[in-house]
Formats: structure tokens, C-alpha cells, sequence
């Protein structure tokens, strides 16, 4: 999520299918987080619900505002969450840079809880501001997204392919709409929007796919979805694809995406 109007939309279905490594990493920051089971939950950056649904498992009397920018995601979301959990997780369509207020939970929520999504906003200032002020005073933000030095040596390949023809009068030089935060700057930011108790750091996740088709599902549907838009025909984003995966085959080991998780633990103070 970020700044981001006029987008290209996610692929909820695949993305459901394909994004086991992110519920694996979630669900570390989920086993961190000490609930009571009733506090009221804002999942900013829900996608498709696979996290959401853990996390009102941990909340048998209370409640989660789901809030994705994605309308793929939440469809999705709503298809998987509501048979099993009702009225007690409430959906909303919007930007984390404009947190529709009035149309959260009233009176602050417990906690905000997120994965693998405050790298898609480009001003952590203004995302952070915006959080601290939905939380109640004593409120929690526990967050996990992209840091450092992620994907480094993936969008090292992807430039060396974006520069050559016929990619390159398509691609340019092809920028992801992403930020990537060390744990210092994050830690400064959080302080500045009136957090405390702030801790940040940043851990290495390299993540292995079992072969070219399963790597090839992945970039395609979870990192490069920017660069496929841009992509007038499906046979250029194949070869694109195909030639990407060429490159990746020779990396030791073969087939690995160099991510580097940012997590983030802070606290709206009561004084």
C-alpha cells in the first residue's frame, strides 16, 4: 500500500496461492504480539485475508478492521473471512496516506498490526503520523515490510534485462514504487509521529523457490506486477520473465529471492 492511485491492480487469486512466504513472516510478528483476546485490531494491509484470519483467531471476543487499497485483496479478503467470522471483521477500502478516520473504529483502536506493506508507501512521515493517530493512548504498532537492502541482487537482474531490447523502450529504467527503510531512519520517523518505546531491526530472510515455474509465479505476481503493466503483450512479459529467471538460475543458490525483513515495534505513550 502507499501512494497509490492509479496502481495496477493485484492478482488477489494468485497472490492468495503464491504468498506463502509472507504468512510464514507474519505470522513471527503475530506470536510476538501479547493479546488479550478482546482488543479491537486495525490489519493495515490485509490483502487477502490469510494473516487476518490468524489474527482473529487470537481475538475470540474482539474485532479486526481489515483495510487494504486493493479491491482485488479485499473481494478476496471477503470471501475467505466472512463465513467463518461475521460481523466481527469489518472491511475498508483505503490508502494508508488517507485513513478514512471517521470511518474506523471509534474511540481507537488497541493495536495495529501489519505485513508486507508499509515498503509500498513512499512517505513513512505521514504513514506514521496517520497510525499514531488512530491508535487509543496506550495503543500498539507492530509491523513487519521490506527494508535495507531488500531484493538488492533481484532488481540488479531486473535492470540487466530492462536495458536491453525489446524491453528497454517499454521499461526505461524501471523504478518499483517502493520504499525501503533502514531501521535507523524507521526509528526516528516512529519517535517523530510520537511513538515510544520504539524498537526497529532489520532481518535477512532469503527465500528459496524448488524451481523456475514456482520463482517465475512469484516475481511475477508479487514483485514485478509494475513492470508487467507496462508490458504492452503477454508474449514481452513471458520473455521478460523467462530471461529474468535465466539470470537467476546462476545465483548460488539458484532461485533465491535476497529479501531483508524491517520489523517495527512501537507504543502511543499515555503521557
Amino acid at each position: 500500500m502507499s501512494d497509490q492511485i492509479n496502481r495496477p491492480e493485484w492478482n488477489a487469486t494468485a497472490y492468495h496461492r503464491v504468498s506463502n512466504p509472507h504468512v510464514a513472516w507474519g505470522r513471527k510478528v503475530l506470536a510476538r504480539i501479547p493479546l488479550r483476546g478482546d482488543e479491537i485490531v486495525l490489519d493495515a494491509g490485509c490483502g487477502t485475508g490469510r494473516l487476518t484470519r490468524e489474527l482473529l483467531e487470537k481475538l475470540p471476543q474482539g474485532r479486526v478492521v481489515a483495510l487494504d487499497v486493493s479491491d482485488n485483496m479485499l473481494a478476496a479478503a471477503k470471501a475467505y473471512l466472512l463465513p467463518r467470522f461475521g460481523d466481527r471483521v469489518q472491511f475498508v477500502p483505503a490508502d494508508l496516506l488517507r485513513l478514512p478516520v471517521d470511518g474506523l473504529f471509534h474511540g481507537g483502536f488497541d493495536g495495529v498490526f501489519s505485513t508486507a506493506t508499509f515498503h509500498w508507501v513512499l512517505d513513512h512521515d505521514a504513514l506514521f503520523r496517520g497510525l499514531f493517530g488512530v491508535l487509543r493512548p496506550g495503543g500498539w504498532l507492530r509491523a513487519q515490510c521490506g527494508g535495507g537492502p531488500n531484493l538488492a541482487r533481484l532488481m540488479a537482474h531486473v535492470m540487466t534485462v530492462a536495458s536491453q531490447p525489446p524491453f528497454v523502450q517499454h521499461l526505461g529504467t524501471p523504478d518499483r514504487p517502493v520504499y525501503y527503510s533502514s531501521a535507523e531512519e524507521a526509528a526516528d520517523r516512529l519517535r517523530a509521529a510520537g511513538f515510544g518505546e520504539v524498537e526497529t531491526g532489520l532481518e535477512a530472510a532469503p527465500t528459496a523457490f524448488e524451481d523456475l515455474a514456482t520463482y517465475a509465479e512469484f516475481v511475477r505476481t508479487v514483485i514485478l506486477r509494475h513492470h508487467m503493466e507496462a508490458l504492452p503483450m503477454q508474449g514481452l512479459r513471458e520473455r521478460f520473465i523467462a530471461e529474468l529467471a535465466e539470470l537467476a538460475a546462476q545465483d548460488v543458490p539458484a532461485f533465491e529471492l535476497d529479501y531483508w525483513r524491517l520489523n517495527l515495534k512501537a507504543t502511543k505513550l499515555t503521557q
